[in-house]
């Protein structure tokens, strides 16, 4: 991490905004570069500040968390995006995921929790609440199954990046640990997220994770 990392709140509760910047201001490696109370002010915000971190609700009123999440993404800003909601539910936890979500957190954690995962994050791990990953791997094995994904397809290259997006590693340090450049790991992810019908890196993650953990034969 650098010796300042810039996080952006979306979220439309004053209170939680509150809380979650107190939090940030006792951590003095991190820095609150802004807040937003809207997904439209919030996408404004990011392509102003361009932090390294946006924790973004789910739940808001006109423009919802998953909206925000997309205009985040195709506005092409290179930060990690953490959803932080209430929300238990699969389908949300699924639907965050596949929009690009880095992770899904509950804001029900304890603070020091919070502060370990926005940590992880930052160093390019992705973050699921302790609760949810089940629930993630379930989802993702089910469909894997009904579709019949299968890694045979993926070149070997491919197949030593799923490995790394397995391990929670970012394309930084899959290109590090490979030692090839970071937008040919780019292009490797694409390409493998394409033939195993994957929209998004961590879905690819947890399928291969679960793959991993299947007895032979």
């Amino acid at each position: 991490m650098s010796s300042s990392n810039r996080i952006l709140i979306i979220d439309d509760h004053p209170l939680f905004r509150k809380g979650v910047s107190q939090l940030i201001a006792m951590a003095p490696h991190l820095q609150l570069v802004g807040e937003a109370t809207s997904g439209e002010l919030g996408v404004a915000k990011a392509k102003e500040l361009d932090p390294d971190l946006i924790l973004l609700d789910l739940h808001m009123k006109s423009m919802n968390g998953i909206d925000t999440l997309k205009a985040i993404r195709e506005a092409g800003l290179d930060c990690r995006v953490v959803m932080l909601t209430v929300s238990d539910n699969a389908d949300d936890l699924v639907a965050a995921i596949r929009s690009g979500a880095d992770g899904y957190l509950l804001k029900d954690m304890e603070p020091e929790d919070l502060l370990a995962a926005i940590d992880q994050t930052l160093n390019g791990s992705t973050v699921i609440g302790e609760r949810l990953n089940g629930m993630l791997a379930r989802a993702i094995r089910e469909e894997a199954a009904a579709s019949q994904r299968d890694s045979a397809t993926l070149t070997k290259r491919e197949q030593e990046i799923l490995d790394g997006l397995a391990r929670g590693l970012s394309n930084k340090l899959i290109a590090r640990s490979l030692d090839i450049a970071e937008a040919t790991v780019k292009v490797h992810v694409k390409n493998l997220l394409k033939k195993l019908g994957f929209r998004s890196r961590l879905e690819a993650a947890v399928w291969a994770v679960g793959r991993a953990g299947k007895p032979a034969g």
